[in-house]
């Protein structure tokens, strides 16, 4: 428990001082809680004297005052740090979280589900945040007060205390197995409540392919099979620690009735005071209230130390490296040398070099997945090749600061994410301290400024989730305004154009070569070759190859590849 107590400490950061005087307040309350017993014996030592008085019951009262008042401060105080701790520190851990993923690489995001991450971001940390406080609090102030009763009992008479701590250690011992009971539980909780989170994204996100496909009845159950799955391991948590609860509680409703019986007999057998007597009768109803309690949360204290060990996993995560940490170079050439890489067993990419000199524009085309889009990522440093090199300005991509190279590029790809905010500030994600000014000259070069304008708020109209509200070729079109605010030396482009209609691909297409009107360095990957024609040079690659390299006039002349792909270009045109 103490090893848990110094791991929630040291899990609340900066805000720790909070937590810790959250405990202090804590234990504060405990000490105000127990002079009410003093109170109850100042009347009952009277009682049974036969010396109860006015005097004694001001002074009872004044004892019992001082309690609340001290019990109402302190409970102020716990509450008001745990809440300001718990909700700080899990504040903190989500930005430290979301922070952290910034430089992940992207395997990371394929071997760990959305549903794991939101799993915790959500509910391991609401976790955390909603009970941690609590069951800290309700469990170090229930052993704290039954410890100081069993201290008063042990003043007023050495048996009476004796069979308290004797509860207490038991107490403790089925604790301790409670604990070791709960800790494979806990796992399989919370990964059955992390799977409950991914089955209800991808039911969601996935609805549109469910009713094409006609597959509603499959994925309700895929669903349901994973709500079964966590309602079982609840259910199955709970009925654990039934047995160690209703263990507890057999110890001390059966302590409560020993103290009384060893009470009387003791008063009987004349060796125990009248007054002795009634107090502990009535500290046998007290002291073990707030143990059961204390209990009861210490079955979650498991839980909590689980949620943090998942936390802190997932913060630790070993982050890319970023190698002598340069922040620019002389150049912004881009060259890859015998570069390979592959996804889990499967070769994308096969000791492909190419070299793209500063200003100029490469294009790259090929077949599906030949590897067009892992190289652009390639570039960019969302992997790390497995072999090779890929510097840009003569620096490999490892050895630059992730923030300083991702910098050098604007991105355009095909699959295009808007949060759920305004217009403007989907656009200034390119530059957070653009001016509204900016922001409408940026849409206005990338076509969007006309049906922005149509809008009911304009700028500030709201989007849904992902830019759902507006059409493919909007979104395309809002994600080029985005780049031309950022202005970046280097241009990222992936199938901008794919899967649009003819209206919105002109649209696009216009777009692009406003984006393009500056000289900058160009990555354009394309599946349409009239748009590469005027590149600088064109890589052909297929089977994770660079099979053909050149102008289209040179690959056009060699008759190879892009030769054969130009003319069935040609006949579709």
């Amino acid at each position: 428990m103490l090893d848990t107590i110094k791991k929630y400490f040291a899990f609340g950061g900066s805000f720790a001082g909070h937590l810790k005087r959250g405990m202090a307040w804590s234990v504060l309350n405990s000490f105000f809680e127990a002079w009410q017993m003093m109170a109850f014996a100042v009347v009952l030592f009277a009682l049974a004297d036969g010396t109860l008085s006015e005097a004694t019951m001001w002074t009872a009262l004044a004892i019992m005052l001082g309690s609340i008042a001290g019990c109402f401060v302190t409970s102020h105080f716990k509450s008001e740090n745990f809440c300001k701790g718990n909700f700080s520190m899990t504040g903190e851990k989500r930005l430290q979280i979301g922070d952290r993923m910034r430089y992940l690489p992207m395997g990371y995001f394929n071997e760990n589900s959305l549903g794991a991450i939101s799993g915790t971001m959500t509910n391991t940390l609401d976790d955390v945040q909603n009970a941690g406080g609590q069951v800290y609090s309700n469990v170090i102030s229930g052993f704290v007060f039954s410890g100081l009763m069993a201290l008063m009992l042990l003043v007023f008479d050495w048996r009476l205390g004796a069979v308290v701590i004797a509860t207490i250690a038991l107490f403790l011992l089925i604790n301790s197995a409670m604990q070791r009971s709960a800790h494979a539980l806990s796992g399989q909780r919370m990964a059955a409540q992390s799977a409950i989170v991914g089955a209800v994204l991808e039911y969601v996100q996935g609805m549109g392919v469910v009713r094409a496909f006609s597959m509603t009845g499959d994925a309700e159950r895929k669903l349901s099979g994973a709500i079964a799955e966590c309602e079982r391991m609840n259910v199955s948590f709970e009925f654990k620690f039934i047995r160690f609860a209703v263990l507890q509680t057999v110890l001390t409703k059966t302590s409560s009735v020993l103290m009384c019986l060893v009470c009387v007999w003791c008063w009987i057998a004349g060796t125990m005071d009248a007054g002795v007597c009634l107090v502990a009768i009535v500290a046998s109803f007290m002291v073990y209230g707030k143990l059961e309690m204390s209990g009861t949360f210490a079955s979650l204290l498991r839980q909590i130390d689980i949620c943090m060990d998942k936390v802190n996993a997932m913060i630790a995560t070993p982050a890319m490296d970023e190698g002598a940490g340069v922040e620019r170079a002389d150049g912004l050439d881009i060259e890859l040398r015998d570069v390979s890489f592959g996804y889990e067993n499967r070769t994308v990419i096969d000791r492909v070099s190419l070299a793209i000199p500063a200003r100029t524009t490469c294009a790259i085309v090929g077949p599906s997945g030949s590897g067009k889009t892992t190289l652009t990522q390639l570039i960019a440093r969302f992997w790390d090749v497995d072999a090779g090199r890929i510097t840009l300005g003569g620096v490999d991509v490892r050895d630059w600061k992730v923030d300083e190279l991702l910098g050098n590029f604007s991105m355009v790809f095909q699959g295009v994410y808007l949060f759920e905010d305004t217009i403007e500030n989907n656009i200034k994600f390119g530059r957070p301290d653009a001016t509204h000014e900016e922001v409408v000259e940026a849409a206005r070069r990338a076509c969007c400024h006309e049906f922005v304008e149509g809008l009911p708020e304009g700028y500030a109209t709201r989007l849904g989730e992902g830019g759902a509200t507006l059409s493919g070729g909007e979104r395309q079109r809002l994600s080029i305004a985005r780049a031309i605010l950022r202005d970046a030396p280097i241009v990222l482009l992936d199938e901008a154009t794919a899967s649009l209609d003819i209206e919105n691909e002109l649209a696009v297409k216009e777009a692009i070569a406003n984006l393009l009107a500056k000289r900058k360095t160009v990555v354009m990957v394309a599946h349409t070759l009239a748009i590469v024609r005027g590149a600088d040079s064109i890589a052909v690659v297929g089977d994770g190859r660079v099979l053909e390299q050149g102008t289209h006039d040179e690959l056009v002349a060699a008759g190879g590849k892009y030769a054969r792909m130009w003319a069935a270009d040609r006949e579709l045109a």
